[in-house]
Formats: C-alpha cells, sequence, structure tokens
C-alpha cells in the first residue's frame, strides 16, 4: 500500500502511511450492481500532486523507506507525538545500508535542482557572485549543511515540512481564490472604461442577467447528507436508492481500499451536486467558483464527521455520523455566492454611511442633553437668586428637611405676629425680649 495516496489530506504524514496500511472492513458488495468498472486488485491507484513545491523529492523518500522492513515495523508502533517530536526520524539510523545509500542519492539531486532553481532565478536578474549555499536556507524541507548525506534531521524537517505546508494549504487555496476574484472583478471594471456609455450600460446589464441565471439552478442537498449520498448512490452507483446502506456506500467510494476515506475521496462526493449549479458549457458558471465550492464543502464534511481531525475518516466515524439528526434532518444548504470587488466595496461604503449616520444621531442627542443641563442648572441658579427652594433635574422642588435649615435661611415672622413659628425655628433673643416689655 503506497503512503502517497493521502499525502495531500495529511497533517502528520507518517502516520497517515501507518493508518493506510490497516486492513479496510470487509463488506459483501455486489460488484454487478455497480456502474462502470471497479477498481481492479492490485491496480496502482495515480497519486494527486500534493502541490508541495517539493512534492516529488517527498514521494521518493517515502517510496524508498517503505522497502525497510526495520522503519515499516517501527511506523506500526509509532504513535503521532513520536512522529511530530522527531523520535521516529531517529530510526533512521538503523535502516540498511541500500536503503541510506539511495537516500543520499535522493537528497543530492535535490540540493542540485535547488541549487539550478536559485541560478536560472539569479541569471535571469543578471546578478553574479551570490552565495548559492546560503540561499538554500529559504528551503526548510531539508538541512542545507549537508548536502551529501540524508540524515534523521532531513527526514525530520521533511515531516515538519510537510505538515506544515499540508494544514496551510486549504488556506493557501482560499486565498488564491480569493485573488483571482479580485482580478476578475478588476479586469471587468477596467474593459468597462473602455467603452462607451451605451455598450457599458449593454454589458452591466448581460452581467447582471448572468448572475440571475447562475443563481437559478435546483435544489443543492446538504453535503454528507442522506438525500445527497442517496443521490450519489443512485445516479453515481446506479444502485436502489431503496436499499441505500451507509457500510456498502462508504466501502464503494473508499477507492484506494486503504480503509479511510480522504480528502480527494470526499470531494468527488459533491460532482452531482455541483453539477447542478456549474456547466462548463455556460459563460455565467466560472469552474474556478466551483472548484472552491467543491472545497468549501468539503471542509463543511470534514468538520462535521472527522472526529479525531486526522483529515481522513474511517467507517467508525462515517456510521456515526450517519446517526446524528443532521444526517437525516439538515439545514439547507446555500450554495457559495461570490461578491464582486464592486459590490463589496459598495457595501463597506454602505456600512461606513450608516455608521456616520448613527455617529450623527449620537452626537445630536449629547448635544441636547448638554444643553437641556445646562437650562436646568441656569434655572436652579434663578431660583436661589429669587430665594425659592431649588428644583431637582425634573423640575421638582427640593425641599430641606425639618431641622436641617440654616438659621440664616429661616424666614421671619412678621414684627408683633402671633402665628405660630415653623418647626425648628429659633425665636430671635431681641424679639423675645421686645414681646415680653409690649405685651
Amino acid at each position: 500500500m503506497k503512503w502517497l495516496s493521502v499525502l495531500p489530506q495529511q497533517c502528520i504524514l507518517l502516520m497517515t502511511c501507518l493508518l493506510m496500511a490497516l486492513e479496510a472492513v470487509p463488506i459483501d458488495i455486489d460488484k454487478t450492481k455497480v456502474k462502470g468498472e471497479g477498481h481492479v486488485e492490485g491496480e496502482k491507484v495515480e497519486n494527486p500532486d500534493t502541490g508541495l513545491y517539493y512534492d516529488e523529492y517527498l514521494r521518493q523518500v517515502i517510496d524508498v523507506l517503505e522497502t525497510d522492513k526495520h522503519f515499516r515495523e517501527k511506523l506500526q508502533t509509532a504513535d503521532i507525538e513520536e512522529i511530530k517530536s522527531g523520535k521516529l526520524s531517529r530510526e533512521l539510523d538503523l535502516v540498511s545500508h541500500h536503503v541510506r545509500t539511495r537516500l543520499d542519492e535522493l537528497k543530492r539531486q535535490e540540493v542540485a535542482r535547488l541549487r539550478m532553481l536559485i541560478k536560472a532565478k539569479m541569471d535571469s536578474v543578471q546578478d553574479t557572485g551570490l552565495d548559492h549555499q546560503a540561499l538554500l536556507k529559504q528551503f526548510e524541507h531539508l538541512n542545507h549543511q549537508n548536502p551529501d548525506t540524508f540524515e534523521p534531521k532531513d527526514l525530520d524537517m521533511l515531516i515538519k515540512a510537510a505538515t506544515s505546508d499540508l494544514e496551510n494549504y486549504d488556506k493557501t487555496r482560499h486565498e488564491e481564490f480569493k485573488k483571482y476574484e479580485m482580478m476578475k472583478e478588476h479586469e471587468r471594471r477596467e474593459y468597462l472604461k473602455t467603452l462607451d456609455e451605451e455598450k457599458r450600460q449593454r454589458e452591466e446589464s448581460k452581467f447582471e442577467e448572468m448572475k440571475k441565471k447562475h443563481g437559478d439552478h435546483p435544489k443543492v442537498h446538504h453535503p454528507g447528507s442522506k438525500d445527497q449520498l442517496k443521490e450519489v448512490w443512485e445516479e453515481a452507483d446506479g444502485l436502489d436508492p431503496n436499499e441505500f446502506d451507509p457500510k456498502t456506500f462508504f466501502k464503494l467510494h473508499d477507492v484506494n481500499n486503504d480503509g479511510f476515506l480522504d480528502e480527494q475521496e470526499l470531494e468527488a462526493l459533491f460532482t452531482k451536486e455541483l453539477e447542478k449549479v456549474y456547466d462548463p458549457k455556460n459563460e455565467e458558471d466560472d469552474m474556478v467558483e466551483m472548484e472552491e465550492e467543491r472545497l468549501r464543502m468539503r471542509e463543511h464534511v470534514m468538520n462535521e464527521v472527522d472526529i479525531n481531525k486526522d483529515r481522513l475518516v474511517t467507517l467508525e466515524e462515517f456510521l456515526r455520523a450517519t446517526e446524528k439528526k443532521e444526517f437525516l434532518e439538515p439545514d439547507s444548504w446555500e450554495v457559495m455566492r461570490v461578491c464582486s470587488k464592486y459590490e463589496l466595496r459598495k457595501k463597506a461604503e454602505d456600512l461606513q454611511k450608516q455608521k456616520e449616520e448613527l455617529q450623527r444621531q449620537h452626537d445630536q442627542l449629547q448635544a441636547q442633553k448638554q444643553e437641556l443641563q445646562q437650562v436646568v442648572k441656569q434655572m436652579e441658579q434663578k431660583k436661589l437668586q429669587q430665594g425659592n427652594p431649588p428644583a431637582g433635574p425634573a423640575g421638582e422642588l427640593k425641599f430641606q428637611p425639618p431641622g436641617e435649615q440654616k438659621v440664616g435661611d429661616a424666614p421671619k415672622p412678621p414684627v408683633g405676629g402671633d402665628q405660630p413659628l415653623p418647626p425648628g425655628h429659633i425665636q430671635d433673643p431681641a424679639a423675645a425680649k421686645t414681646d415680653q416689655v409690649h405685651p
């Protein structure tokens, strides 16, 4: 079993090799019911390119390592942490002399290839006299300080580089798609500038019509749902939808019979759904956008099904997913709608205008509040000057409780009056004496 069959999908490269060596769960399938020719036992499955710039070197190293019996046995007992920590790489010292000699040769070839790339790049800018050995530092998948022999450090660096690059592979694809969409919209806008007003309006109308036509398509089943898989079972596999069986389905679509559904095998399941939306014969359908949608579907299913996050779906994980409510009653699935740069800019401008309007209203309310507070403060000062009790924020009078009024502020009764004094009032001694002298 070749390790390379799942290279684009693995975060832990060599751990994947171990997993792929396991036997698939045996399932009896009536192959006569399946359309087309099935996978022939022993037939070599063509592995997709990983997309790494050192893809060929990576494949060759793995091909050589899997020929060593000792190294393969160590793989079968290694866990993820041992592989990531570099412990497995140290087992390279125990492989056969023939394997080490072949690995040395592969490394020298890779170093020579990288040097040729550097030279070609430098020659293109007519820059000579540079230290090519120093420039090899930019390549992190091998030890540039030792260009002649393949050592444990080389295997460790190769594993770590491939792990990191493959983990970021989807992110890189998303970024490239964004750049593609921006460039496509930029070219369209630049083309419109070259047209007169009448032709520009016709082109804009045609563009809007194409977008509307693209959005008019049959319902797309939720990726990974029972309805979606049954559609593949019936239309692609040619089987009776009433006899849908998850175990059989898993076995049918485990193309390389390694016991897992890898990312490429999962993406193949969405072809029927994508054909509802994208047709290469239609001008309004962009095949680059279709592949982005395929990636989006695969990421969604992996997040839902791949429990241990090793980027492989086992039979157990697959069957467990079919027991969930989401499998039988999924939410609706909206196909990605790609917004042009112009549309995104317009949305951003609208949001900015809304923000500015809210800020203006907020500032206006704050000004009104401050103005009201100033008016209330002036009214209180005026009432104090007139001898009236101050008012509260709502205009209510602020009466002081009995016994807390100042003597100087207490109201004085008319001289000679016999009205009772207000509570807490202290009579003026002079006035009391006068009352005694003049009854």
